[in-house]
């Protein structure tokens, strides 16, 4: 018998894959003013951001609370994994450069789309993949769920393309970048990856970080925040948090992590933006300690 730790982690909801076909099927090419959530106001093509909130459906979650307490005004902000650009769109309303990496050719499309859409002129993007070392790579990734693409060796998915990988301090090098204050990570599964490729800058400059947690099992989810958890806190980055629940996460605690997103910052100088709005209680008090 099969133990439920080992089964297939459903990542993506039926609700979230039925408004992924609905967006992509009905609206892909649909232009608007985004009515609601971090970009309202801001133009884009796809997705439903033109419904307006009541009917869009839900409460705001802890992630976007955690986002619009994050102070990023006159921030160098990294979003790697930037898929159609949503957070790339909103770093750039606040802060001073945004580096934006996506490496999906369709995603890459649509992100430059809606940056030009905005006439984001601080945005900087990289068709590249980030890991911890350079080479080159088979992203997979199912047409419904673009976003939801990796270059993890062992994935399988009815679509590949083959991506050139860079590390961030080589890309930072190399294209002459500025050193980052914030950088969020979002690479379906190759988080520490590129938390690896990304040792010389974290170093040097301390950034603060955010990343969502990725697994195909909720075993190997555990693995992967613990190892991550690992990585951080011998980095110095000792102030670890759980985004939905507020807990503080050590090597004691680093199952939590296994689900949502952690908020890192080094300890050493306090390095990092604090966000300083956020509704949970736990969560306030754990960034601002």
């Amino acid at each position: 018998m099969t133990d439920a730790q080992d089964l297939p982690f459903r990542h993506y909801g039926l609700r979230h894959r039925a408004t992924a076909w609905i967006s992509r099927c009905l609206f892909d090419r649909f232009t608007y003013t985004v009515r609601h959530g971090l970009i309202r106001g801001m133009k884009r093509t796809g997705g439903l951001g033109w419904l307006p909130a009541w009917l869009a459906g839900g409460a705001e979650t802890q992630e976007e609370m955690f986002w619009r307490g994050l102070p990023l005004d006159g921030l160098v902000v990294y979003d790697v994994g930037a898929f159609h650009g949503i957070l790339t769109l909103w770093f750039a309303g606040r802060g001073a450069q945004v580096i934006a990496y996506e490496p999906n050719e369709v995603n890459h499309a649509r992100l430059m789309e809606n940056i030009r859409l905005n006439r984001l002129a601080q945005v900087r993007v990289r068709k590249l993949g980030v890991g911890s070392l350079p080479g080159c790579g088979t992203l997979h990734y199912s047409p419904q769920m673009a976003g939801g693409g990796t270059v993890n060796p062992d994935a399988t998915g009815p679509v590949s393309q083959r991506v050139e990988i860079t590390t961030l301090d080589g890309d930072i090098a190399a294209a002459n970048l500025p050193a980052p204050d914030f950088i969020k990570i979002d690479v379906e599964g190759w988080e520490l990856e590129a938390l690896r490729g990304a040792r010389v800058t974290l170093d040097a400059h301390h950034p603060a970080l955010f990343l969502e947690m990725h697994g195909e099992t909720m075993r190997e989810k555990k693995r992967k925040a613990a190892e991550i958890v690992a990585f951080l806190r011998n980095a110095g980055y000792a102030n670890i948090v759980h985004v939905e629940s507020g807990a503080a996460i050590t090597p004691a605690n680093d199952s939590v992590a296994a689900e949502g997103h952690l908020y890192c910052r080094y300890t050493a100088g306090r390095s990092g933006p604090c966000p300083t709005n956020i509704s949970s209680q736990p969560l306030t008090a754990s960034l601002q300690s």
